[in-house]
């Protein structure tokens, strides 16, 4: 497939454009720093983005979502970064509707999901770096089971409505199979969140889990086959945070340009020096670069066949370590060519900079992938 946005995609990105920009711009999540919200994001916003429809973008048109795919997903995505938009959208409507997909859970969750009222949350890592063992315990009680351990970095987990959790149904921490996938109410007895606010001004939750007991109905999938809706929510979430890290990277670039063009010494725009049109058109490239590996595992999530599975996972990881690699220069080129001034919190190039930390990290940093893809080549 051409790496570009067809006719509709092209649309959807103007539209999406347009309406991130009004409702949710920067000054809208510093406003929201500023007043220490407690909530992390905006519900009005969220019910917005619903009646937008852009939260039943990944649910079928069968269970009354818009039918589209990762790219257009992407497309939204992009945007939300550009305008570092807080929003449940990345765990929400792209993870965690790609792990319920097929499942009986997806009936319970879809319709709230798509009209704005739910907030999900993923309970995946339990140590730093997303490394991929998962500890906790899921022991068998009555008709369900009674989940024992701890979680963190759990964007939205003390406010969720479902929280996705990984647990350990048989074999050791480090056994790849063995895990299953459960879907918990918000309120459930012996489940405690302890939110924290992260270096981007965001809320993240480590969350304990005390013996929760939940029915056989919450498990996602089959027991001791969680792997499949795993891997699809890890798949769908590090595609999504890709597509984020370039709004976010794009963003910095833009608001780097246009400073260029307006800062003036010795009586010259500071853009007619050579060296620094070097700069930027190194970033832009190394972004458009990026730009096509996030396109490209879009596009191989949406062929959706075992044939290009591999493949798909192959072009996440490359995904996401570049758009961590080329955001990461966009925000500190950005903050080096705004000189001192981009030090100081009354320009938003800073905002870009922490909310492109956090974003690297999340479902695995450039270092995670690139070994992840050396052991996949055999190194």
């Amino acid at each position: 497939m051409p790496l570009y946005l067809n006719d509709e995609q092209t649309m959807l990105r103007d539209t999406t454009r347009d309406f991130v920009a009004e409702h949710a711009p920067v000054s809208h999540m510093r406003a929201m720093r500023d007043a220490k919200d407690a909530t992390g994001f905006s519900r009005d916003l969220w019910k917005s983005f619903a009646e937008m429809g852009f939260t039943g973008i990944l649910i079928g048109e069968d269970q009354g979502g818009l039918g589209l795919g990762h790219v257009e997903a992407g497309v939204v995505l992009e945007e939300i970064g550009r305008n570092l938009s807080p929003s449940p959208f990345l765990s929400t409507a792209v993870a965690a509707v790609e792990a319920l997909k097929g499942s009986a859970q997806a009936e319970r969750w879809f319709p709230g999901i798509i009209a704005g009222d739910t907030v999900a949350a993923l309970a995946i890592d339990e140590a730093a770096k997303h490394r991929g063992t998962v500890a906790m315990k899921a022991e068998r009680s009555g008709n369900g089971f009674k989940l024992s351990g701890r979680k963190q970095f759990v964007t939205h987990g003390h406010i969720a409505d479902l929280i996705i959790v990984a647990a350990r149904t048989a074999g050791s921490a480090d056994d790849e199979q063995g895990i299953t996938l459960f879907a918990v109410d918000k309120g459930a007895a012996n489940l405690t969140a302890e939110a924290e606010r992260l270096t981007d001004s965001s809320l993240a939750a480590r969350l304990t889990f005390d013996g929760v007991e939940v029915d056989a109905d919450a498990v996602i999938g089959e027991v001791d086959a969680g792997n499949d809706p795993l891997n699809r929510l890890l798949r769908a979430g590090r595609t999504g945070a890709s597509a984020e890290l370039l709004g976010v990277g794009g963003g910095a670039m833009d608001l780097t340009v246009n400073y260029l063009k307006e800062r003036k010494q010795f009586g010259a725009t500071i853009g007619s020096f050579q060296a620094l049109q070097h700069r930027a058109a190194h970033l832009y490239s190394e972004m458009e670069v990026a730009r096509a590996a996030v396109l490209k595992a879009a596009q191989l999530l949406d062929e959706g066949s075992g044939a290009v599975s591999n493949r798909a996972d192959e072009a996440v990881s490359v995904a996401k370590a570049m758009t961590a690699l080329a955001t990461t220069l966009s925000v500190q080129e950005g903050v080096q060519m705004h000189g001192g001034i981009g030090m100081t919190d009354e320009y938003d190039i800073g905002f870009y900079l922490k909310r492109a930390r956090v974003l690297a990290e999340m479902f695995g940093d450039a270092n995670f992938h690139a070994d992840r893809l050396a052991v996949a080549a055999g190194y």
